[in-house]
């Protein structure tokens, strides 16, 4: 519960849509998991708790009826400009779609690992809902996992994408009832949608990639020096959080490869292309500066914090949570509680605590 409070905060303040928490109150019971573990119960504000499981529960077990009115509503409190469409089901579709991407892109810049994307995990608000078993990435790998239940790295952070698409196939499903036109072409319409995600997810992360390198504006020849950077993190282990910081500092060849080494012709391209572009650099940085923070809860931060807070020392838990209010802003201290402990990805595992 505590998890869940730290995390959902540090996502508000990341800019990143999400569900918040209002309390954690203990009950005096255990809960047996993996071990026992003290009792509670959180009280969590969403601007509405419907997810996909929610229509999937209707279409499955509800009538015709129930699930209509499950959509109307939903639509009402979600997507109000399209009450009066006579086409609201599939636009209400499209829409939730749309939230989709955009929130699994916000993930995806910061390195944010959900850790079980089932479809009752995935609200129709676009928000991000339910962190029990969550991580952030430090070194970049995209078949990333930490949660204990994943085991075959089904929601891995490269894989989250695709989840989305499988989950919003499970929405489509439990909706296709609900069609004003007859059912093939229904189906072909959603389909087509669905086919689309794609594509439509590739526009918007590199988009946001060019972002988070600086470009004003995305060119397709860009997409070579993406590629680029990621294969230079990925044999290099670089930090995911820290290798965007570095390139938007005064230094960025120096931070990055250090004093003697030769930059690798990704950076040297990317270098010549901020110069080139309006405002050079200075207009880079600013740029960079709105989309990389400064500051993540790192999971061994979020772990020293929780066990401490169990124990019955709040102090870290609370310095952690007044720190991760201002994440885009650097601070002193940020480079040595940024140092994640030698190994410790290697034996760091989440668990389904909720």
């Amino acid at each position: 519960m505590l998890r869940e409070y730290l995390v959902s905060e540090a996502m508000y303040h990341l800019g990143i849509p999400t569900t918040r928490s209002l309390a954690v109150v203990a009950t005096g019971e255990a809960v047996y998991r993996e071990r026992t573990h003290d009792g509670a119960v959180l009280t969590r504000v969403a601007s509405s708790h419907l997810r996909v499981g929610t229509f999937e529960y209707a279409g499955s077990f509800g009538s015709q009826e129930e699930l209509s009115a499950l959509a109307e509503h939903a639509i009402a409190r979600h997507y109000p400009a399209l009450r009066d469409e006579e086409d609201r089901v599939f636009r209400f579709f499209e829409a939730v779609m749309d939230r989709q991407l955009d929130l699994i892109v916000h993930w995806m810049r910061i390195g944010f690992i959900h850790g079980v994307m089932n479809t009752d995990n995935m609200s129709v608000s676009g928000e991000t809902i339910d962190y029990g078993p969550c991580a952030f990435m430090n070194a970049y790998r995209p078949d990333t996992v930490f949660s204990s239940i994943d085991t075959q790295g089904r929601y891995a952070f490269a894989n989250q994408p695709r989840i989305a698409q499988w989950n919003l196939a499970v929405l489509a499903g439990a909706l296709l009832p609900l069609m004003s036109e007859p059912e093939e072409k229904a189906v072909q319409r959603l389909e087509g949608l669905l086919e689309a995600f794609p594509s439509r997810y590739l526009d918007r992360w590199l988009g946001m990639m060019g972002r988070k390198m600086g470009l004003s504006e995305w060119r397709p020849e860009d997409r070579t020096i993406v590629d680029g950077l990621l294969r230079w993190m990925a044999e290099a282990g670089a930090d995911w959080t820290r290798t965007f910081l570095a390139l938007g500092s005064v230094s960025p060849a120096l931070e990055l490869f250090g004093d003697g080494q030769g930059e690798p012709e990704w950076f040297l391209a990317w270098r010549d292309r901020v110069e080139a572009q309006p405002g050079g650099i200075s207009a880079a940085r600013q740029v960079m500066s709105r989309q990389n923070p400064a500051f993540i809860p790192r999971n061994h931060l979020v772990e020293k914090a929780l066990e401490e807070a169990v124990g019955g020392d709040l102090s870290t838990f609370t310095n952690l949570l007044a720190r991760l209010s201002s994440p885009y802003e650097k601070m002193a201290e940020d480079d040595l509680q940024a140092t994640v402990p030698v190994g410790y990805d290697g034996v760091y595992r989440t668990f389904c605590g909720t």
